[in-house]
């Protein structure tokens, strides 16, 4: 019941985040889009530790930003 609760609040609130990127450049978009899927990732594979929920967030984050929509 709680891991359905954790999962289900998480994705709401990475839609609500995700929905005020529209003035963000994409690089910064990637960034936040990552960090909030690290973040997602890292808590349902830890078990929910908040040490696991922000190195998923911030390996999340690294890989998001290095991540170019322009790069050719």
């Amino acid at each position: 019941m709680t891991n359905r609760f954790l999962a289900g609040g998480s994705l709401l609130i990475l839609a609500v985040s995700l929905s005020a990127c529209s003035g963000m450049s994409g690089r910064d978009r990637n960034t936040a889009a990552g960090a909030a899927i690290g973040g997602a990732a890292g808590a349902i594979l830890s078990g929910g530790s908040a040490a696991g929920t922000v190195g998923g967030a911030a390996v999340g984050g690294v890989i998001g930003n290095q991540i170019d929509p322009n790069k050719k």
